[in-house]
């Protein structure tokens, strides 16, 4: 993997750069759907490709593991053939997912042991079989393992896992160093920066992330219920640290007002479930606001979802037809929305970019943030 810093914005600390992997260019910042179980749900791959556009997809290593398994996986010839999609994809490395089970898990030195949310079965995940199951899997880029601390946190508790998170990395390096690709591509490991929302801690991690030299970093344990303010001092906080030549990725970070002010804080990715997970609750997201398309002051409004096209379902639908799918509950109203909601996402990194370009992003961003920040 190369990164390429292509342009900084003169009046922020938001950069537009490019990822080079064995399956193709990453134009940054860019924001990955998020495909959990080898899908963006409800959106076939065609689409995907054609409609949202994304140079890069993310896959959840925990349910993999679950269903269908690395081994299924690995005998279809990787992740990339068996859901056939030809770019890129990110695995998380189950860690945040086995945070979020934290009343099925024990956790020690040697890893977390879990109960499936699925049959209540037993498993254990280590440092050395996350990468083993992630190298299997077959993502160009794929997640060191890491304990994601909850919100609110006490500092000693904070402080003792970022030194284990940090220990299980110097592991994930040594096996994912000792063995060569299970497929005919690079795959590049990314590190992980934890510490709660403790500046002295977020520094710590941060420094020693940097001194790993990997080829890009990840800065995990935000957006798990903090204020929207803690995240922006942590990352500010990281971004200042982390080596300038390496991609930043933000791990599940989130509103489309979060992707700009972090973007203005020098991230370059970002993945979150919520355009699509709140599409099929009916919340769209437009540049001018949130809508609500169960409503019923939708009900007679024939006018297109959007007439800003980010896609063609933005002007093929009425908005009083799409809340009669929500209505009726039919499950084209949910792709509807999640076409919509993942295509603005990509417009959105993709306007940022080039307002990075041309020197003019910090404020557009400003502009933007009061625009978007209003229920339509």
């Amino acid at each position: 993997m190369i990164f390429n810093l292509d342009s900084k914005d003169p009046n922020s600390k938001a950069r537009a750069g490019t990822i080079k992997t064995d399956h193709g260019l990453i134009h940054t910042p860019i924001f990955m759907p998020v495909g959990t179980s080898a899908t963006v749900k409800g959106v076939h791959q065609r689409d995907l490709k054609q409609e949202v556009n994304p140079d890069i997809i993310l896959g959840n290593t925990y349910h993999l593991y679950l269903r269908p398994g690395e081994k299924i996986i690995e005998k279809a010839g990787g992740i990339h053939k068996f859901m056939n999609w030809d770019r890129n994809i990110l695995t998380d490395s189950g860690g945040y997912q086995v945070y979020s089970l934290s009343n099925n898990r024990k956790i020690n030195e040697e890893g977390v042991e879990f109960k499936s949310h699925i049959d209540g079965s037993y498993h254990f995940f280590s440092p050395e079989k996350a990468i083993k199951i992630q190298k299997k899997i077959g993502a160009d880029i794929i997640m060191a393992f890491d304990e994601c601390t909850p919100y609110p946190c006490q500092y000693n508790y904070a402080k003792k896992s970022m030194n284990m998170t940090h220990r299980w990395l110097k592991r994930c390096i040594k096996e994912f160093n000792k063995y060569p690709s299970v497929y005919d591509y690079d795959q590049t490991l990314f590190p992980i920066v934890q510490g709660s929302t403790f500046k002295d801690l977020r520094a710590e991690s941060a420094d020693f992330i940097a001194n790993i030299g990997a080829k890009g970093n990840a800065i995990g344990g935000l957006s798990v219920g903090e204020p929207a303010d803690e995240m922006y001092e942590m990352t500010q906080v990281v971004c200042d640290i982390l080596p300038e030549d390496k991609p930043r990725y933000l791990m599940g970070v989130g509103t489309p007002i979060n992707l700009l002010e972090n973007i203005a804080l020098g991230v370059d990715m970002f993945d979150c479930v919520m355009p699509s997970r709140n599409a099929r609750n009916g919340m769209l997201f437009t540049a001018n606001g949130t809508i609500n398309i169960k409503n019923e002051k939708w009900k007679d409004n024939f006018e297109v979802i959007d007439s800003d096209n980010y896609s063609f379902v933005d002007v093929n639908y009425s908005k009083a037809y799409l809340r009669h799918l929500f209505s009726t509950k039919e499950a084209l109203g949910r792709q509807i929305a999640t076409i919509h909601n993942l295509s603005f996402y990509l417009w959105l990194v993709k306007e940022a970019r080039n307002k990075i370009i041309d020197g003019t992003f910090k404020y557009w961003k400003v502009g933007m943030v009061k625009r978007m920040n209003k229920r339509l």
